[in-house]
């Protein structure tokens, strides 16, 4: 296989890169998740290394977990508590084993898109 999965996060309220936000992937069968990496975004907004590599890469579903609200209390921004967002999970499916998958995540604290990118 050559496929590979990567993601991309983007501060939309401050135009910027969303540094040092933390992501967990997890393989998602039935009810059952399984945790496949954590991994935090760089200076860039985007993980070092592919958050699913070739080696680990196959079809089935997954969920990546933004940690947007300890982000979002760490950026500086003027926030009320309890925030709007906190933990955004996004379950995707994953049909084709040789393609490079690329979930990017735009996010503000009242609101995010989320698409398939290339």
């Amino acid at each position: 296989m050559t496929g590979y999965l990567t993601t991309h996060v983007l501060d939309t309220a401050q135009g910027c890169p969303a540094a040092g936000l933390k992501i967990t992937l997890y393989r998602v069968t039935g009810e059952t998740r399984t945790q496949l990496a954590q991994m935090q975004t760089n200076s860039d907004g985007r993980t070092d290394t592919p958050i699913l590599p070739q080696e680990g890469f196959a079809i089935g579903n997954y969920e990546l977990v933004f940690q947007a609200g300890d982000y979002l209390r760490a950026s500086g921004q003027p926030l009320v508590e309890p925030l709007f967002l906190d933990l955004i999970p996004i379950r995707f499916g994953i049909s084709e084993a040789d393609s490079h998958y690329h979930v990017p995540l735009l996010l503000s604290a009242f609101g995010y898109s989320t698409y398939r990118g290339s």
